[in-house]
């Protein structure tokens, strides 16, 4: 019998490319519906402004303009405000969030009213009619700042600007740093990131009036959990919303893990008008009005033996969580907040957070959601741990590392399901060629050249497949961590996979396809993948957290295995033996000992869907329906190396090489994979160089587009080295972990550790991110004792 060709671990062509080649990609934006409106948002220029009167009435008067209205005006459209999911603390304040604002603007971008009209142009030229009376107050942007004892309130009903406190402690702290030879005590600051989606937000809301049912086109990365947050929003039954995320969905990292304003506002309108309402973000705007990322402050502490063993960490954090609470802010910090102690060990673990509310746009989750915030403290402190005790820094990691093993305790409190940390590293020292390059740097620095090298190295862990429930609910978390898939033959022997995921550019209709077809022994090209649209695929949990393979992929998995079951018996029936007499290969039964009789799936199929002859309490049709529950998260990991070339006369920063090894587990399609690492990678880089938003003292974006806010493009890339080790997770049947995260969290303190590497025999300890060139050559006049 010939063996099927296998797909998983092979590099298949991605299903999702030959449209988006060729120009064939639907948009959003390219949707239109019969007599659609377009919204146009008037925003707040201030950071923190009394709204004391909106008069729409020259608005609503312009040509084409079908209707305008304040936030007062749409009071009674909202059942509750927009939904916060996470409040991590039972003493968490959390304050009302309306999609429109009723009395005061607490950032910039803050929408206080909004225009429909019968075109974008139209809507958006008659917003700026609008008049509003502003009472402009104090603003506060800085989170440190924010906890001043006279700051400005960011909401008056609140005695201060702390939102929450969370706290966790695992053995005895202070014991540990009272018997400490060393401790190193470090300060970082993770800049204010914006996210660059290809695709600005956009939705489309189409009401039927003679029902009350709505359809919601979004582009989103939850349609699943959005349907339900919408129907609790606007009080509207759940069974009468369909929420679409279309099929191309140009990006999100994170930004579009949420529920906008906008979203429930263009909801709300086309209930009032009973017409199809439509709002797409101009870049610009989505600079002020889609959730930012990271804005903290750390402070880490590592005690630590003369010889550089860690015996214990201290963490204190101070997160923004800008003016509102977006819908998992409060635990986006605490994502990362198990580990600050890395891949290392130690005996006490102590870590405390700070939520504070700024007048700056809301923070949620973006690329690695709290996990890049995390490696980068650790990773970062322990070169300066390695500088303190004479230890290189390759030493002083692999001296630390956790033992290798299964379900290995962390100081953090977690136990990593799969650990094995020295194999990367040793690897990605091999690629390198560590010795080498350590002679090339002394000879350059003997040199006395203005162009210095250095190497920067972040071996990290992360804690990824967002899972399982029991455990989300102990951290109070509103939703669940399953997911689901249905599968099914299809009578003409091809194969539909019903995926709760929706990705967003990941590659999953690839990847599905390339487990159901080995599973069900047909080609890789006979799978169809369904998803994103809640009357399709009614059942899901979505797409963040690099969870979509881990669970949902390890769903389809599983629904596919069932469905091999069930084809067996059909089989055995057929086929007049036992099901234990059957051996099952690439999609074909066939009978021990007697190869020649056998039955293909297509064949089985086919039969089960005629259901002539089916097993006594057999259904006819061949599918099978499986939600996943994880029992534990996967932990993923490996050593990112970055090599920088260093103007010691300007502070330019040249990124030379990049090396990543991770270890992600089983790799259902590498071409994938590779491509996650990359991407990732590029948006650890940017946060490391180039990106930084800022605000003015009075809450003014000052980064408020391209022009200012600097995003790399390929031409700022080294070309990246990628290899992987292989240390199958225990958590689930595939052994499969996560990938889409793991270059943004390795690769900002990498490139940090090389540019302070490059400059350390100056003197250079510690460099801001982002190193620009200006940081770069004021870190080294101040280290040679001159003006900075």
């Amino acid at each position: 019998m010939a063996t099927a060709e296998k797909y998983v671990g092979g590099g298949v062509p991605r299903k999702e490319d030959p449209k988006l080649l060729t120009g064939q990609g639907q948009f959003l934006e390219g949707l239109t519906l019969p007599g659609m409106l377009h919204a146009a948002l008037v925003r707040s220029p201030y950071g923190s402004a009394r709204i004391d009167s909106v008069d729409v009435s020259a608005a609503a008067s312009a040509d084409g303009v079908v209707a305008a209205y304040s936030g007062a005006d749409l009071a009674d459209e909202w059942a509750a405000g927009l939904p916060m999911a996470w409040p991590v603390t039972d003493d968490i304040r959390i304050p009302d969030h309306w999609p429109v604002a009723q009395d005061v603007a607490r950032y910039v971008g803050d929408a206080v009213a909004v225009v429909v009209a019968t075109s974008r142009n139209a809507a958006l030229d008659a917003a700026e009619l609008v008049e509003v009376d502003y009472e402009v107050q104090d603003a506060v942007v800085d989170v440190e700042a924010a906890l001043a004892d006279d700051a400005p309130r960011v909401h008056e009903s609140f005695d201060d600007n702390k939102s929450y406190t969370w706290a966790l402690t695992n053995g005895d702290v202070d014991a540990a740093f009272a018997k400490a030879d060393v401790v190193v005590r470090e300060r970082y600051t993770q800049p204010r990131l914006i996210p660059n989606a290809m695709e600005p937000r956009a939705v489309v809301a189409q009401p039927v009036p003679s029902t009350g049912d709505f359809t919601v086109w979004s582009t989103t990365q939850i349609p699943h959990v959005a349907k339900v947050l919408f129907a609790l929003t606007l009080g509207i039954p759940e069974s009468q919303i369909r929420v679409i995320a279309p099929s191309d969905v140009g990006g999100g990292f994170g930004s579009k893990l949420n529920v906008y304003a906008e979203e429930a506002l263009c909801i709300a309108l086309a209930r009032r008008l009973g017409k199809p309402v439509k709002w797409v973000a101009g870049r610009s705007e989505g600079y002020l009005a889609t959730i930012h990322g990271r804005d903290q402050v750390q402070e880490i502490e590592i005690a630590a033996t003369a010889d550089g063993d860690i015996l214990g960490y201290r963490v204190n954090i101070l997160a923004a969580m800008g003016a509102y609470l977006q819908l998992v802010a409060p635990g986006v910090p605490l994502l990362g907040a198990f580990l600050y102690c890395g891949c290392y060990g130690g005996e006490a673990y102590h870590f405390e957070c700070t939520g504070v509310f700024t007048n700056t746009t809301p923070t949620d989750a973006y690329r690695g959601a709290g996990r890049p915030e995390a490696t980068y403290a650790i990773e970062r402190a322990i070169d300066a741990l390695a500088r303190k005790v004479g230890v290189d820094v390759a030493e002083i990691r692999r001296r630390n590392f956790l033992p290798a093993g299964d379900m290995v305790q962390s100081p953090g409190g977690l136990a990593f399901d799969s650990a094995d940390y020295e194999p990367a590293l040793d690897r990605a020292l091999e690629l390198l060629d560590y010795d080498g390059f350590r002679s090339d740097q002394a000879e350059r620095r003997e040199g006395g050249g203005s162009r210095q090298i250095g190497v920067g190295f972040s071996s990290y862990v992360e804690i990824c497949g967002l899972a399982p429930s029991q455990v989300l609910a102990s951290l109070k978390y509103a939703a669940g961590g399953w997911d689901a898939a249905t599968v099914r033959m299809l009578p003409t022997g091809k194969a539909e996979v019903v995926t709760g995921s929706s990705p967003h550019g990941q590659g999953h209709v690839t990847s599905w396809s390339q487990i159901a077809a080995d599973m069900l022994g047909i080609p890789y090209e006979d799978v169809t993948v369904l998803h994103g649209d809640t009357h399709v695929a009614p059942h899901g949990m979505n797409t963040y957290g690099s969870r979509s393979l881990a669970v949902a992929g390890v769903a389809v998995h599983n629904a596919c295995d069932r469905v091999v079951d069930k084809a067996r018996g059909l089989a055995a029936h057929l086929l007049e033996v036992a099901p234990e007499d059957l051996e099952y290969e690439a999609g074909t039964f066939s009978v021990k000992g007697v190869p020649d009789r056998t039955k293909s799936m297509p064949e089985l199929a086919f039969a089960a869907w005629t259901a002539h002859s089916l097993p006594e309490d057999s259904e006819p049709g061949l599918e099978a329906h499986c939600v996943y529950d994880p029992p534990n998260f996967t932990f993923p990991f490996g050593t990112h190396v970055a090599v920088v070339e260093v103007d010691t006369d300007t502070g330019a920063v040249d990124l030379v090489r990049y090396i990543a090894v991770d270890d992600c587990g089983p790799v259902i399609n590498p071409v994938i994979v590779d491509g996650q690492v990359h991407g990732g990678v590029a948006q650890g880089i940017a946060a490391a160089l180039y990106e930084e938003a800022t605000y003015g003292e009075d809450g003014t974006l000052e980064t408020a587009s391209m022009v200012n806010y600097l995003v790399p493009s390929a031409a700022e890339f080294p070309s990246f080295e990628t290899d992987r080790t292989v240390t199958p997770s225990t958590s689930n049947p595939m052994g499969v972990k996560g990938i889409g995260e793991a270059g943004t969290i390795g690769s900002a303190p990498a490139v940090i550790n090389a540019v302070v590497d490059a400059l350390s025999h100056l003197g250079v300890t510690d460099i801001p991110m982002p190193a620009s060139p200006e940081r770069v050559w004021r870190a080294i006049q101040a280290a040679q004792g001159g003006e900075a």
